[in-house]
């Protein structure tokens, strides 16, 4: 692993040959992933005129794969890596800590820093949450017979790794579920989970609804996506939006609450079963918080989060501008962003008779 970072041979038809993966990836990504990329740039939007560094792409644009060449790799490399070992976190299981760290040493410990303050591309800027949409009309898939269904996703700005509402958060999300209207397997699927209940399970036009969360050191994001028809994309997005309200307006039960924090529990304690994860956690941990916590903390933070804990984040979150992104080969009938804005803030319309398998 040493001799990876220190020393690789990177050829020009590796480079090459892997230009034309991503731009396969490209051609064939995934709705899905398109929305999460489009929530990234409208919620942290340009401010004076200079992309902000959390609304940059999170995968390789079609522009910037142009520029991708071996002498690009290295540079990278020897900014990132190189030119900045304390960065570098060895991590390990199942070895012991003066064995690790007697590996680290004669493998990394020759690598000087490199001052680099002069270079602008080498800073971390905070980035300011500003809201806003993205809408992306995809073109048809090459599959005719598969029914294409368009993406609705609202989020909100909420703290990062370092935020107390971290903790609450993620029980939040686990609250709320979701998944597939096609689920196959057994037990512990989240199918009691609310947006199990009072989306998939009450629209009967409803292909997906889930909550989903990304954090990063200084912001992070928190919201609700779905997908159908595009024909039901309004009432779809209405949907969401109602969910918003609930939260806003009612606390969560003894029972929903104790479930998410048990279900959270359960994931994260599988997760550190597996000695690849366990590592990999450390490492992450080093790098944002310096230290590790244990399990045995971790499980005590998700515990002691409580209703009031759930309400009270999502009543800050929803007070900023609400970040909108909708993907599909069709998204005429999606509102735009300032109804939804509307909506959000109490300005609903006539509510529509819906019919209900339950």
């Amino acid at each position: 692993l040493g001799d990876v970072i220190k020393c690789p041979m990177i050829e020009t038809n590796e480079v090459e040959e892997m230009k034309q993966v991503i731009e396969f990836q490209m051609m064939d990504m995934m709705p899905q992933i398109s929305m999460g990329e489009g929530l990234q740039m409208a919620g942290y939007g340009p401010l004076d005129g200079k992309v902000q560094q959390l609304g940059r792409p999170h995968f390789c644009t079609a522009e910037a794969l142009a520029n991708l060449t071996v002498n690009s790799v290295h540079a990278f490399r020897e900014q990132h890596l190189l030119h900045k070992p304390e960065g570098i976190v060895v991590s390990g299981t199942g070895i012991s800590h003066d064995a690790l760290v007697e590996l680290a040493e004669a493998n990394f410990g020759h690598i000087s820093p490199v001052d680099t303050n002069n270079n602008d591309d080498s800073r971390t800027i905070p980035s300011v949450y500003t809201g806003g949409e993205y809408r992306l009309q995809s073109p048809p898939g090459l599959n005719p017979a598969k029914e294409e269904f368009t993406h609705v996703a609202i989020a909100f700005e909420v703290g990062g790794w370092h935020s107390s509402d971290l903790v609450p958060t993620c029980v939040l999300q686990t609250l709320l579920g979701g998944g597939s209207s096609f689920s196959a397997g057994g037990p512990g699927k989240g199918m009691y989970s609310r947006l199990y209940r009072e989306i998939l399970n009450k629209h009967h036009w409803t292909e997906s609804s889930e909550a989903f969360s990304s954090f990063h050191s200084e912001s992070g994001l928190w919201g609700i996506s779905g997908s159908c028809r595009p024909e039901k994309t309004r009432e779809m997005t209405f949907a969401l939006v109602e969910q918003f309200h609930k939260l806003k307006d009612d606390f969560v039960t003894d029972e929903e609450l104790d479930r998410a924090r048990n279900m959270l529990k359960c994931n994260v304690l599988t997760q550190l079963e597996s000695r690849l994860v366990l590592f990999e956690d450390i490492g992450r941990q080093i790098l944002t918080y310096g230290k590790r916590e244990d399990a045995a903390t971790m499980c005590a933070k998700i515990d002691a989060v409580s209703k009031e804990d759930i309400r009270q984040v999502v009543r800050k979150a929803i007070q900023q501008p609400p970040t909108f992104s909708t993907v599909g080969i069709d998204i005429k009938n999606v509102p735009k962003v300032e109804e939804v804005t509307q909506w959000l803030g109490g300005d609903l319309p006539k509510k529509q008779s819906t019919k209900s398998w339950f």
